[in-house]
């Protein structure tokens, strides 16, 4: 065990969800809200990338607060009915961390009742800390906030945790805190992502085994 503590992102780097749940969820948004307005898979990765998701709804598509609370409740509804999938490998990395006495916590854009749920129903050990979409809009990812709390209450350093993300928002939080970042890249396979994240991360991954054996080798 490398790091004492592991950090991973939920969507994308644990679960496939986005092409399978947020995407279809955001599309019934759009026929809803923005009726006529659509977007590729692609380029909702690349949204979502950069700026960021708040920053495409209210910057290209203008929502206001009240747009943005009725856009939260569509998701909301929509992924109740549908479970993602978790990666092959990710519960053996989660259940070895914890075997060898280390700290799992999450840092993640959904709601930790989602998480909780997405790990139950995948079979994960629960994460010992969750900071989710339920955190004050200024302490959510790309703050510092959550790696900030985890290091207070697990007496450790930077040095001692490993965050794993597939998005920008996650290396931004790593960066700023110092600790050591990997690259998912085990999500989806466009360019402009994948060549940001591999020459930016300390270490970038396109598969879950290639992580395990880093983590535990």
């Amino acid at each position: 065990m490398k790091y004492k503590c592991l950090v991973l992102d939920h969507d994308d780097t644990v679960v496939d969800s986005t092409a399978d749940v947020h995407y279809p969820a955001f599309l019934e948004a759009l026929r809803i809200m923005r009726p006529g307005v659509t977007i590729s898979l692609e380029d909702y990765f690349r949204e979502n990338f950069h700026p960021g998701f708040i920053e495409y709804c209210t910057g290209k598509l203008h929502m206001t607060e009240e747009e943005l609370e009725q856009e939260v409740e569509i998701w909301r509804n929509y992924v109740t009915d549908h479970i993602p999938k978790a990666y092959t490998g990710m519960k053996e990395i989660i259940e070895m961390h914890k075997a060898e006495g280390g700290i799992v916590c999450v840092v993640s854009h959904s709601y930790d009742f989602n998480i909780k749920r997405d790990y139950e129903a995948n079979q994960l050990p629960l994460p010992d800390k969750i900071f989710g979409w339920e955190c004050a809009p200024e302490q959510r990812k790309p703050a510092t906030y959550a790696l900030e709390q985890i290091a207070k209450e697990y007496a450790l350093s930077p040095k001692d945790i490993v965050m794993v993300d597939d998005l920008k928002p996650g290396y931004d939080m790593a960066k700023k805190f110092g600790c050591t970042f990997v690259g998912a890249g085990w999500s989806n396979d466009i360019p402009e992502i994948r060549e940001f994240m591999k020459q930016n991360s300390d270490y970038y991954f396109t598969k879950v085994e290639e992580l395990k054996n880093f983590l535990f080798a």
